[in-house]
């Protein structure tokens, strides 16, 4: 660290996190969301943007899914802190990311919305008035003939003059809208900063003033640029550009600013393998330069030291909410009268968990400051009030987060049926609704999210279970009565490991089988599910009646019931991993899993070692003579369709690779029940771009050693797709916002969609990670049940009457 400064005059900081904690390294490719290698949602929760003013503190959550952005107000009344104020802008619509940025001066507050108008954006300013109501006075567009601009991106209120970023106008150049108001209170645009440069460097990404001075970063730029813009009579010019040959290409160099007299705070919390850096800069005889670096003393890799920056009277604070597993950390550096730098030291608040991003976002004004927590509770986020007592010492005062939203309710107690396209708000054909739990009532938490889902049915009485998993471990849900579901047990993620979005399961022999993605060492639990019997009222906690350790983490686990062989996928972090192929096991005892041998085709895979992200193994029925009575197993591997002979697992043989133009991730499929056909999903081809609609490969594999790609089957809607299964000659996909699509195979080389569900009204029909995750059609019932991961469970029931007209 170099300590070298002039004097300083404080000021507030205007907070923006621009980063998601999660990208804490650049990627070159794009990502499965299904692995732990892929970008989950962006951090748009409670704090994703925070501020103080005049006594009040101003917390943002741009999105929880299930409703359109909201602006949250607190104050203090007495000494307690309480909700004074809650904000949504008056066209606002979920997805609008309304709150993603805010700046507050008094009795008014700029929030940026830069996904509203079809991510054209927009900006509201609302107001207080005497009686205490805040009322919007002001919306900020862009005119209609523009088609991308990301206005409210990012945005600075000082008096009468409104700054609004919009990174994306121009094709990428950006620019920074300025907005006056008059002395009769109307807002009109005064001015438009232009890039200065002609790079596609997103312009206004950031923004931070002080008086005359208006920072302006352009992360894109060479690694990243920041533009000091001056105001000379109400025209702004460009006064000088900070850089740093110190700054990698990746570092988001700008990502965070704070500005007060002759000195500059620049962020980059991704320089140096995202251990993060902050540059400054100082203001002498009239020239902008380099006068130092700041870096946190203990820093490691992904800390993101930076991502957050503020002035806090003789100290500034910077936040790393990558350190510490992604706890987080605020670094306090203080300085004498003279502003020269006399030491650092982290700021004591509490104990953070591992995730909360602690100080993700963070601001002050006086002796209130406001932290964001933007991965507290699965990403729901929350923020910590702290207030600075007369000794100096800063303390926390008060947790805050927003409120629960209540739109979706249960479903219980009666059939919906799918009338004209509609079951309740879901969208439908020939797909009925026989109950719905959301994710509160099955076990989860705020933030929790329900992944995979499998069923069991008690062979002694018949009663058909879900077995959905979620973040933090697994629900057991009856289904006795399809329409009054019960949640009847909870069995959490094991002791030691981590909380994550990927869980799934299979069954053997009433036992399940849970393993967990990306989280630490987990292993593969085993339960005894005839536990569930006794159940009497209040839901299990249920303990795992067998922990298989000789794994990790993996992705997925396959089942061949017809031998007794369990097939755990995409291995990693420590054990076994079989190079994330197929790490093979004999359950056939199925509380004493027995390993017996890998397999991977190092020809497949992103990493060329033969990583499987999902199976399917059975003993082979098909037409191939040559391989009859075999168990083989088809591997979605990334890059290509894997076939091997697994039936001597000390010795097992690879097949053949199959693989189709414009391949994005090879993700799942399933055979049909005669063996002749696979079809398999790709879970990015839509998202790439390859394709404009939701995309299925139909496989001929009657020929095992040499598979034919017997046709690409489309559907209307352009959503990304997940997991599909096949039960007799229907196929029942899961394809994310989109919801189950049924499609009659019964003719493989022309599907047919006969029916579909929406579990997820809130979300357009688009490539993405929104909506259902997957489902199961085999219960002799003829029930399918659906997990959609911020909704909840499904139950539905296909009508078989309407579907075969």
């Amino acid at each position: 660290m170099y300590y070298t400064a002039n004097k300083i005059n404080l000021m507030k900081r205007i907070s923006l996190l621009s980063l998601i904690v999660m990208l804490c390294v650049p990627v070159t490719m794009i990502q499965a969301q299904t692995t732990p290698d892929g970008s989950l949602e962006a951090m748009q929760g409670f704090a994703r943007a925070v501020d103080v003013s005049d006594g009040r503190v101003f917390v943002g959550e741009p999105s929880n899914f299930h409703q359109p952005g909201t602006v949250y107000i607190f104050g203090k009344k007495g000494n307690n802190w309480d909700q004074m104020a809650r904000v949504m802008a008056k066209d606002g619509v979920i997805g609008d990311n309304f709150g993603s940025a805010l700046s507050a001066d008094g009795n008014r507050v700029l929030i940026g919305a830069p996904s509203a108008n079809d991510r054209i954006g927009a900006a509201y300013i609302f107001e207080r008035g005497r009686d205490g109501t805040w009322s919007q006075k002001a919306n900020f567009k862009l005119g209609d003939d523009i088609t991308a601009g990301g206005l409210g991106a990012s945005v600075a209120l000082t008096g009468d003059h409104a700054f609004v970023g919009a990174p994306s106008y121009a094709d990428g150049k950006g620019s920074v809208m300025v907005f006056q108001r008059s002395s009769g209170g109307v807002w009109a645009l005064k001015s438009n900063i232009m890039n200065p440069d002609t790079s596609t460097a997103n312009f206004g990404s950031s923004l931070a003033i002080d008086g005359d001075q208006l920072v302006v970063s352009a992360p894109k730029r060479e690694g990243g640029t920041v533009f000091v813009m001056n105001n000379m009579d109400g025209e702004w010019t460009m006064a000088t550009t900070l850089s740093s040959n110190q700054a990698q290409e990746q570092s988001r160099f700008g990502s965070s600013l704070a500005i007060k007299g002759d000195r500059i705070l620049v962020g980059a919390p991704r320089n140096n393998n995202a251990m993060g850096t902050v540059f400054v800069y100082e203001n002498v005889d009239g020239e902008w330069s380099p006068s130092g670096l700041l870096t946190a003393f203990d820093v490691e890799r992904r800390y993101q030291f930076g991502a957050s920056v503020a002035f806090a009277e003789n100290e500034v604070w910077v936040g790393a909410p990558g350190a510490n597993g992604s706890s987080g950390n605020i670094y306090q550096f203080m300085m004498d009268e003279n502003g020269a730098w006399t030491g650092s030291s982290k700021l004591p608040v509490g104990e953070q968990e591992a995730g909360d991003g602690f100080s993700g976002s963070m601001a002050m004004d006086g002796n209130i400051a406001v932290v964001g927590l933007i991965g507290a509770d699965y990403g729901a986020g929350s923020a910590v009030i702290m207030e600075k007592k007369g000794s100096g010492d800063w303390m926390a005062s008060k947790m805050i987060i927003g409120e629960e939203s209540s739109v979706l309710e249960p479903v219980k107690g009666r059939r919906v049926q799918c009338d004209d396209l509609k079951a309740e708000q879901f969208g439908c054909k020939n797909v009925d609704l026989i109950s719905f739990l959301p994710v509160s009532d099955i076990g989860g938490g705020r933030g929790v999210r329900v992944n995979d889902i499998w069923g069991w049915t008690d062979p002694e009485t018949g009663v058909e279970y879900a077995l959905v998993g979620r973040n933090e471990g697994t629900s057991f849900v009856s289904l006795a009565d399809p329409g009054n579901p019960v949640y009847v047990g909870n069995l959490p993620m094991t002791e030691g490991s981590r909380a994550n979005v990927w869980r799934d399961i299979k069954v053997y022999k009433n036992h399940a089988y849970i393993v967990a993605d990306g989280a630490g060492e987990h292993g593969m639990q085993i339960l005894d599910l005839t536990k569930l019997r006794e159940f009497d009222g209040e839901p299990l906690q249920l303990e795992e009646t067998a922990l298989y350790t000789g794994i990790h983490s993996a992705h997925n686990v396959v089942i061949n019931e017809e031998t007794g062989y369990a097939f755990i996928v995409g291995s990693s972090g420590g054990g076994n991993t079989c190079g994330g192929g197929l790490h093979m096991l004999n359950i056939q005892d199925p509380a004493n899993p027995e390993f017996e041998g890998c397999f991977s085709d190092p020809s497949t895979g992103r990493s060329g070692t033969g990583y499987s992200h999902d199976a399917q193994c059975v003993i082979y029925n098909g037409p191939d003579e040559d391989h009859q009575g075999s168990e083989i197993c088809f591997g979605a591997n990334e890059t290509a369709v894997s076939i091997a002979d697994v039936t001597d697992k000390q010795n097992p043989v690879a097949l053949s690779t199959a693989t189709y133009p414009n391949y994005g991730y090879v993700h799942q499929g399933w055979l049909t029940e005669d063996h002749k056909y696979f079809f398999q999903n790709d879970e990015l081809d839509e998202l790439m771009g390859a394709v404009e609609r939701t995309r299925t490969m139909v496989w001929d594999v009657t020929d095992l050693d040499d598979p034919q790609l017997l046709r690409e089957f489309y559907v209307e809607i352009p959503s990304s797709d997940h997991n599909l299964y096949i039960k007799d000659d229907k196929m029942y996909q899961s394809n994310y916002v989109s919801g189950l699509q049924v499609i009659d195979v019964s003719d493989p080389a022309n599907p047919v969609k006969v029916g579909d569900f929406d579990t997820d009204p809130f979300s357009k029909d688009a490539p993405g990670f929104a909506g259902t995750w997957s489902n199961y059609p085999f219960f002799k019932s003829g029930l399918v049940i659906m997990t959609s991961g911020r909704e909840g469970l499904f139950v539905l029931d296909t009508n078989a009457k309407a579907i075969s007209q």
